[in-house]
């Protein structure tokens, strides 16, 4: 072999055995960002590796509060004499922890979330005069007191991720329409389209109410679905948000695809076409199925709740279903009349 050649193939040689010893870019998550309140040296949540691999050294390098500690196993708790107080008035804490050489920041929430099982689909809109899936529709859900605000999520052509239940916006279609063009529509009530990074900005400033994001299936492709989500968690990341969101989506596949990309991330099944056993096997941890599905198999809540899966019911508006679902154990009950189920449950209290 020439000399020449022979210096080409031993170089070729030595950058395949480099590429294949590159071990793969790991990421970090936390399986819980909630803050127990009134508990001292409470749990918060074990940071936890996208990647199978074991973390091996973990440290905290930065906690503005100075409240917070971290094992070596990557669980972070309140220090020892620290309790969150109800009536602090802070409810959010930036860390910056260190997991094998990466950096990763986090942004930790007080727990006061609400657990009257009320969704407000699509915001509270119907009764306020206020555009679907509008900022103030979500703002109104927040003033209402509704345990999640439902909203849904669309890429535009650019790779805007924009909010709205239906697939066309002022008559655009919203998959192959720029930001810029779907900005220039007026909503009902003068609403403008909000992107995803307006909506989780707006849903930070409170911690009562969680953002339940609904991954819409494309008109295109199940990889522009799948592409969305991609979007979708990396925005969620990108603005310190897993504390307040959970998704929610009728593409299986894109459920599937958000955990390989957050495992710690909260996701309930639309469709009502899988078993609680299937869903559950596939890490999907809820089922969010309409009321069809809970009425045909009255044993589908005790199901689920056996295997660990929460249960939502959509979309019941009727006082006698909401009775009905009230009674049945169901976690949660996503309404256009949130402000009719909240009263039902407060004279239920009385």
């Amino acid at each position: 072999m020439k000399r020449i050649e022979l210096f080409c193939f031993l170089m070729l040689t030595l950058l395949s055995a480099n590429t294949k010893a590159e071990s793969p870019v790991k990421r970090y998550n936390l399986d819980s960002y909630r803050i127990p309140i009134n508990e001292k040296g409470a749990f918060v949540g074990r940071l936890i590796s996208q990647t199978p691999n074991k973390i091996y050294e973990v440290k905290l390098l930065q906690d503005t509060a100075n409240i917070f500690y971290i094992n070596k196993k990557g669980v972070i708790r309140l220090k020892k004499n620290v309790a969150i107080k109800e009536s602090s008035p802070v409810f959010r804490y930036a860390i910056k922890v260190e997991a094998d050489g990466s950096t990763v920041e986090f942004e930790l929430v007080k727990d006061e979330f609400i657990k009257n099982k009320v969704v407000a689909h699509r915001g509270a809109w119907k009764n306020t005069k206020v555009a679907q899936n509008s900022i103030r529709s979500l703002e109104n859900a927040f003033k209402l007191g509704c345990a999640g605000s439902e909203f849904d999520v669309w890429l535009s052509s650019d790779n805007v991720a924009v909010i709205s239940h239906d697939s066309k916006i002022g008559g655009l279609s919203i998959e192959n329409s720029t930001y810029q063009e779907l900005s220039k529509v007026v909503l009902p009530a003068g609403d403008k389209v909000p992107t995803l990074k307006e909506y989780l900005a707006e849903g930070k400033t409170q911690n009562k109410t969680a953002l339940i994001l609904e991954i819409k299936s494309s008109g295109i492709s199940n990889e522009r679905t799948l592409e969305l989500t991609d979007s979708i968690i990396s925005i969620v990341h990108q603005m310190k948000a897993q504390g307040w969101v959970e998704y929610i989506s009728f593409s299986y596949d894109a459920l599937k695809h958000g955990y390989n990309l957050d495992p710690s991330a909260k996701t309930a099944y639309l469709s009502g076409d899988k078993s609680v056993n299937e869903v559950k096997s596939d890490n999907i941890t809820g089922i969010d199925y309409s009321f069809y599905s809970y009425r045909s198999d009255p044993e589908l809540v005790h199901s689920a709740h056996k295997l660990g899966l929460t249960t939502n019911v959509w979309t019941v508006n009727d006082k006698d279903d909401f009775k009905n679902y009230l009674e049945s154990g169901v976690d949660y009950i996503t309404t256009d009349e949130p402000e009719l189920l909240l009263q039902m449950i407060k004279n239920r209290g009385k």
